[in-house]
């Protein structure tokens, strides 16, 4: 096979050098087609593969309450595996740090600890009157006022009003909570969903999750409402609004304690919206969640058949027809547990959030459900607080009013440190840790010790800059297509070494900025390969795709990438192992000593193939990158998620790499 390879490739190359003057194009592309969009096509190819089993799936669990049981069941434990691990329970050391008087309730200002010297602020509405009533805990979503917006304040007043002590808290990252600050309490950031999404970026290096860690914060705020002699234990709900959706999505999920819950323009990450919206803030993603089938619908399943309530707007800009979808899939399992009148879909015609028509409609569900009164609530006169009332510390921040705050970034640091001691140190188990994690990827030879299947399909010439290069298409079944450019040495039979050069701007950048390198490999008998990794020069994404308050170049690849499992260092990885089939199937390429040249993007996975591949003689990097570790000094900085590979740091960091690599790798810019 390999041989047959090698003779069709010698014969296209023949081809293209005999008519390469009627065969010019003017630029380095070689795909035909608007290539930008090529991987973030592929990528919801997968998406779409990933999630086909599971219409089956839920098709069977709706045919009885048996399978019902059995699909939530098995829905919880994989989100409870992806939403990675949760600390112990420490001292909460709570504080009243002041109370506000309202007409039949009371409003207290609350301080407690989620994990030691990590502080979370809330509101806690009491009403008047003795006796133990229901407690309902309020998700917020992502307001920067967090609970002092106005309508949660007001959806919390109007609880309070009907016999309900409601928690009202502060989401890291929002309210007193920002986690990246300066000394003085000002943030580095643009705002909370930025901050979010650079959290949870150092949170998958560790294996951990930002969702995981607000679950965290809302299930130690459960532990306070239950320290509180007002509340009824038996009687517990939680409600929240968008990214409070979310969380209410994920607490009621795994909470037993949940009784009744209310979602409000709820959205998580699901094949669907993911399509339609791009991947949220990282308070929303979860790695992996696309290989294990977790869909939109799939969060309130896990509640079932427990009373749950939908709250849309019509015009929300959370798809409508989505929320419509996702509820439908949900009352399935519902009647199949023989509760179908516990779900219920409240739609008014405005968009998105809280608005007085669904505030209503949530205290009356709460009503029903823990008072029995089936009667409709209306809204008053509500009286708002300002913020600076509703404030629980001194400063406004916790960062500033506690000299000892441990904020998340502090965190992970600390968290990392800890691991870097207790990780693989010698060379064998560094490298079978990376074969670990390359494992199920693409590789250049298959499991019969064959060459990968890949098509090489030669195009035409260019000539650019004194240089003379042919163009490819590698092509293997699965994978995206792979363009190259390959510039021979002349007047050799035979080069003396191949350099396959990966630059993070893609082969044009190198034309434009290096073509006297290119040459003076040539002069030395080298043959270059300039080749685009996938998402890296003309494959990749269009910034007109990427939000900039994500703080990342290729946000939605990265993260559709880490949603399903393939982070986007390991599939670049694989580009390389198709890189070294064309290699050893072109004369007059094959059996020449290989080399490798990487910049930026290119650098991981080029670590990780020569520390894989024996057959790479050398790697030069332009630049080495920062360490993990490094990254998680500088929680602020961009371009992160073009990195990151879930729990990294629990097996090795870059230096391990360049260590165990030794004399192989060469760090410079010069040939």
């Amino acid at each position: 096979m390999a041989t047959r390879a090698k003779i069709g490739l010698l014969v296209w190359l023949g081809l293209i050098i005999a008519h390469s003057a009627q065969a010019q194009q003017p630029g380095p592309n070689v795909l035909d087609w608007k290539a930008q969009t090529t991987l973030s096509t592929y990528l919801f190819q997968q998406l779409h593969a990933q999630y086909a089993p599971r219409a089956a799936e839920l098709d069977r669990a709706a045919q009885s309450a048996a399978g019902a049981t059995a699909y939530r069941d098995s829905v919880r434990a994989r989100f409870r595996r992806v939403l990675g691990p949760l600390p112990s329970r420490t001292p909460l050391q709570a504080q009243v740090t002041g109370k506000l008087q309202r007409p039949g309730f009371q409003i207290e200002k609350i301080i407690y600890e989620s994990t030691p010297k990590h502080h979370v602020t809330a509101n806690l509405y009491v009403p008047a009157g003795k006796g133990k009533k229901p407690g309902v805990l309020l998700f917020c979503g992502h307001e920067q006022e967090s609970k002092a917006t106005v309508s949660y304040q007001k959806t919390a007043i109007l609880l309070a009003q009907h016999g309900f002590v409601v928690l009202v808290i502060d989401p890291i990252s929002q309210g007193e909570r920002m986690q990246l600050t300066d000394a003085a309490g000002k943030a580095l950031t643009r705002g909370g969903t930025t901050e979010h999404t650079l959290l949870n970026a150092d949170a998958t290096l560790l294996g951990q999750t930002t969702p995981g860690e607000e679950f965290w914060d809302n299930a130690r705020s459960l532990d306070y409402l239950l320290t509180r002699p007002e509340i009824d234990t038996a009687r517990l709900g939680c409600l929240g609004n968008s990214g409070g959706a979310t969380q209410t999505a994920y607490f009621m999920a795994l909470e037993p304690r949940m009784k009744v819950a209310a979602l409000c323009s709820y959205v998580a990450s699901g094949e669907k919206n993911l399509e339609l919206t791009g991947p949220a803030d990282g308070c929303v993603q979860l790695p992996g969640a696309g290989r294990a089938r977790l869909d939109i619908a799939d969060w309130p399943i896990m509640f079932a058949p427990k009373p749950l309530l939908v709250l849309a707007g019509r015009y929300d800009f959370v798809d409508y027809t989505q929320i419509e979808a996702a509820t439908t899939e949900t009352r399935r399992i519902y009647r199949a547990l023989g509760k179908p009148e516990q779900l219920d879909l409240f739609t008014y015609d405005d968009g998105h959030g809280i608005s007085q028509p669904k505030r209503e409609v949530a205290v009356a569900w709460f009503r029903r459900w823990f008072y029995g009164d089936a009667a409709p609530v209306r809204e008053g006169n509500l009286p708002v607080s300002t913020t600076k009332e509703l404030q629980c510390t001194a400063t406004g921040q916790v960062n500033t009013a506690f000299r000892d705050e441990v904020a998340l970034a502090a965190q992970h640091l600390a968290e990392a440190q800890k691991l870097a001691t207790r990780r693989p140190a010698t060379a064998a188990e560094i490298v079978a840790a990376v074969r670990q994690q390359q494992r199920g990827y693409t590789s250049a030879i298959t499991s019969d010790g064959q060459p990968a299947r890949v098509e090489i399909r030669p195009l035409d010439t260019l000539r650019r800059a004194g240089l003379t290069l042919q163009k490819f298409v590698l092509r293997r079944p699965g994978e995206p297509p792979l363009p190259l450019l390959l510039a021979l040495p002349s007047g050799l039979a035979r080069p003396t070494k191949v350099l396959i050069w990966l630059a993070d701007g893609g082969k044009a950048a190198v034309l434009d900025s290096s073509a006297a390198q290119v040459q003076a490999y040539l002069r030395q008998g080298t043959a270059v390969v300039l080749a685009d990794l996938r998402g890296l020069g003309e494959t990749a994404d269009p910034s007109a795709a990427i939000d900039p308050k994500y703080y990342n170049r290729e946000y939605r690849n990265a993260l559709l990438a880490l949603h399903e499992g393939r982070p986007l260092p390991l599939q670049r990885a694989a580009d390389i192992d198709i890189l070294q089939v064309f290699v050893r199937n072109a004369d007059p390429l094959a059996g020449t000593p290989v080399e490798l040249r990487a910049s930026g993007r290119a650098v991981v996975p080029a670590l990780q193939v020569s520390l894989l591949g024996p057959d790479i003689t050398r790697l030069k990097v332009d630049k080495m990158p920062p360490s993990y570790q490094e990254l998680l000094t500088q929680p602020a900085g961009k371009n992160v998620y073009s990195e990151v590979l879930p729990g990294v740091l629990r097996h090795y960091d870059l230096p391990d790499l360049q260590r165990v690599l030794g004399d192989r790798l060469v760090v410079g810019k010069t040939p």
